[in-house]
């Protein structure tokens, strides 16, 4: 996909044209659809941590604020500013090996490659290969990936990854890294899977050893890459869309509406002059995009336009400031429209960033566009005439998103850590301190005063990620004080901050809603479950759930579902 910016005089937008499926002003909301391609890439140079490539990512947080009137469940508990410092272990903890079965990565033969998918390429001796029979051939998996890396001096490294792969018994194609599968062996007490992620060349065998439930399943794996072995170990397979002892919602979260997205793998939502503006990525045959609802009544959205420009549609973040919106694109920039008539966007201009000129995501604060390029750093743009940024500065870094609180920018930096920058004078922008993890890869965060104290509420992206609450009240001295967990298959995404409660997309795990009140003890007060396996163009990638959620101040939760498209709560 080119990064440089395509003529754009004749295509201002594709509005409400075949084939993008077009408007429906006095239609009922459509069937759910869309989806997203995404694939997992674990060469042997992929370092500490082999996972997938950062897959998709919306727009950062907002209402900064985090004060005593806040959510109306997260009662009067006012938090003295005292707490215990918590050790940092990254998101992913060794309990050692995952599966009864053998793997030894300093004993590994060098035609390994050419055996994937024989029952006898692990040791299965201590496998109970029976209960592999009751397995149904069905259901979207997630698996934890262990791997054992053999260093020279003899010792073995652990190396985390994953892999998601797709069961279907109803005639259509089973699937791993939304492919088709190479090889699917489930005959007796056998279960064996190989696919292939025709992007990257890896190829992954997993050879099943115990079913330990009807939806987990352990064993052991092996990467190959042009024919070479990269990477072996052991497995658990979790099915995503079983929660055991867990209802679909809880703490009075209610779906009131849902409307799918005209292209794509919804990712990200803005809502703005009564209308809610998805964007979208790239899936399978689809083209990614912006899809425009009028949500005037947020029980009954309706679809007004559709927007993807030619070889320019890898849509990953969204804002709005006065009539202009704000599209993060891979390929060009940050592309400006007008939104003066809301329903249907014109567009004004693109506003190219580094020097492959993509970005990422997108934040306005106040007037200051701040456009994230994890090629190159964070531009921060003037918006006086909001319609035609100007360039004001550029932070070096590899950025993922950024929030804005009190004359301090706090950037996700990717594998870089959370780092925090005084920006009171853009002239003079200096790092304060940043915060790195193990594994980390620092990918949201959202920033309130608790306590007298600063307290970001910061997490990562990919399996086991999860929140954190960190003290950044004196930013080179930052200290890890609290934090929630999900299932370790799962990954977090997007946050937003509103008084003390903190809503939370959490792909596979749908909406999560915690209380915040006291940093040092983050609890779920609510839930609602997204995901679910028969949804249209449905993945088999990590990056399939809730990703994007807005809370505008009008009562409603927008967020942003891969396949579901735009899904509207009530705000607690």
């Amino acid at each position: 996909m080119t990064r440089s910016l395509r003529t754009f005089g004749l295509i201002l937008a594709t509005l409400c044209l075949s084939p993008l499926t077009g408007c429906d002003k006095d239609s009922p909301p459509s069937t759910p659809d869309a989806g997203r391609d995404a694939g997992s890439d674990a060469g042997p140079d992929a370092g500490p941590h082999e996972v997938p490539d950062s897959g998709p990512d919306a727009g950062p947080h907002e209402v900064p604020d985090a004060g005593p009137d806040g959510g109306t469940d997260a009662g009067p508990y006012v938090w003295d500013g005292t707490y215990v410092p918590l050790e940092e272990h990254g998101d992913l903890e060794d309990n050692g090996a995952l599966a009864a079965c053998g793997f030894d990565p300093r004993n590994v033969s060098a035609t390994i490659c050419n055996e994937l998918g024989r029952t006898d390429l692990f040791d299965l001796s201590q496998c109970d290969m029976r209960s592999l029979g009751s397995l149904p051939q069905e259901g979207i998996y997630q698996a934890e990936l262990r791997g054992e890396r053999a260093l020279p001096d003899g010792s073995i490294r652990i190396v985390p990854s994953l892999a998601g792969f797709q069961l279907r018994d109803d005639g259509r194609t089973s699937t791993m890294y939304d492919q088709p599968l190479l090889k699917l062996d489930m005959e007796g007490d056998r279960f064996v899977l190989q696919g292939q992620n025709s992007r990257t060349g890896l190829v992954t065998n997993l050879t099943g050893c115990e079913a330990k439930s009807p939806n987990i399943i352990t064993g052991c794996f092996a990467y190959c890459r042009r024919g070479q072995f990269t990477l072996g170990g052991t497995f658990e397979a979790q099915r995503l869309a079983t929660q055991e002892a867990e209802p679909e919602s809880s703490g009075g979260l209610e779906l009131l509406s849902e409307h799918r997205v005209s292209t794509g793998h919804a990712v990200d939502v803005y809502v703005a002059k009564g209308h809610a503006y998805v964007v979208s990525l790239p899936h399978l045959d689809q083209p990614g995009g912006l899809t425009v609802f009028d949500v005037s009544n947020p029980r009954t959205p309706l679809r007004t336009a559709a927007i993807s420009l030619p070889g320019n549609n890898v849509w990953n973040g969204v804002w709005a400031k006065d009539n202009a919106l704000y599209v993060a694109s891979n390929a060009s920039g940050v592309i400006v429209y007008d939104i003066s008539q809301p329903a249907e966007p014109l567009f004004v201009r693109s506003v190219p960033t580094g020097s492959a000129g993509g970005a990422h995501t997108v934040l306005v604060d106040g007037d200051f566009l701040y456009a994230m390029d994890s090629t190159s750093g964070t531009f921060i743009y003037d918006l006086t005439h909001p319609l035609d940024p100007v360039l004001r500065t550029v932070i070096p870094g590899g950025p993922h998103d950024s929030f804005v609180h009190e004359g301090r920018l706090y950037v996700s930096d990717s594998y870089d850590g959370y780092a925090i920058f005084d920006i009171s004078d853009l002239d003079d922008v200096s790092e304060l301190g940043r915060f790195v993890r193990p594994d980390g890869f620092a990918h949201h965060s959202a920033v309130g005063t608790f306590g007298g104290k600063t307290i970001a509420f910061e997490g990562g992206e990919f399996n086991a990620s999860h929140v954190r609450a960190l003290d950044v009240t004196d930013p080179a001295n930052i200290v890890k004080i609290g934090a929630f967990k999900m299932r370790r298959i799962t990954s977090m995404h997007n946050l937003i901050l509103r008084g003390n409660l903190l809503y939370v997309a959490w792909y596979h795990d749908g909406l999560r809603v915690l209380d915040v009140s006291n940093p040092t003890q983050l609890r779920q007060v609510a839930h609602h479950h997204v995901f679910r396996e028969a949804d249209p163009v449905r993945g088999d990638s990590i990056f399939e759930g809730l990703l994007g959620v807005r809370i505008p101040g009008d009562g409603y939760v927008y967020t942003a579902e891969s396949s579901r498209g735009l899904i509207i709560f009530n705000e607690l």
